[in-house]
């Protein structure tokens, strides 16, 4: 038998992208990119976007509106 938690949980990482902003790799905040929302931040410090504020997000900084 299978644990289709563990499923679940493995095709979640697949369809996840996850960028260090830093480059040392200790510290620093991550962006966390998945279907549905994205996560900016780090432990106790954490911004939740759904893909649509991902999306606006994304365009004022390109349109250097932010």
């Amino acid at each position: 038998m299978v644990d289709q938690s563990n499923l679940n949980e493995k095709e979640e990482n697949q369809t996840m992208k996850i960028v260090t902003l830093c480059s040392s790799g200790s510290c620093c905040p991550v962006v966390k990119i998945a279907e549905t929302q994205v996560e900016i931040g780090e432990p106790g410090n954490l911004c939740v976007l759904t893909m649509e504020q991902w999306q606006t997000l994304k365009e004022r900084i390109v349109k250097e509106e932010a």
